[in-house]
């Protein structure tokens, strides 16, 4: 008896993303999250959809990047998701004001852009305050 294995190459890249709000030390649930994708520099984006964090800060439905994908878009609204939480992190914050500046949102929404591979993976975690934002490729 003889066993063979196959390898499969992927044609395409995946992502995946989740957000950690780091003025509470809590994943931010409910952030809508759009992923957009485009074969080549100077290409138009193809919006492909979206989804919501999760209760774990977690995004775990985007959809598939096409075939040729070389640059790639996550678009989070993160206003909706600091107007709902303000109390809740003020609150949380023994020391933080209740209503900081103006109330607004200084980051109303966070666009990450950045290019794949085909066949690799990429994690792009977010963590999140009301005044600043960080990212980087996770594993």
């Amino acid at each position: 008896m003889s066993t063979s294995t196959s390898t499969t190459t992927s044609t395409t890249a995946s992502v995946s993303t989740h957000i950690l709000d780091t003025s509470v030390g809590r994943p931010a649930g409910g952030v809508a999250v759009r992923l957009c994708a485009r074969t080549g520099r100077d290409a138009h984006w193809q919006a492909l959809g979206g989804s919501a964090t999760d209760a774990d800060g977690r995004c775990k439905d985007l959809p598939a990047l096409p075939e040729g994908t070389t640059h790639v878009r996550l678009d989070f609204a993160v206003e909706p998701y600091f107007e709902t939480s303000a109390k809740n992190q003020a609150d949380a914050q023994q020391d933080a004001p209740a209503n900081r500046d103006s109330g607004a949102v200084f980051f109303p929404e966070v666009v990450i852009t950045f290019a794949v591979t085909a066949g690799e993976h990429y994690h792009v975690p977010l963590l999140l305050n009301p005044f600043g934002y960080s990212v980087y490729r996770g594993s």
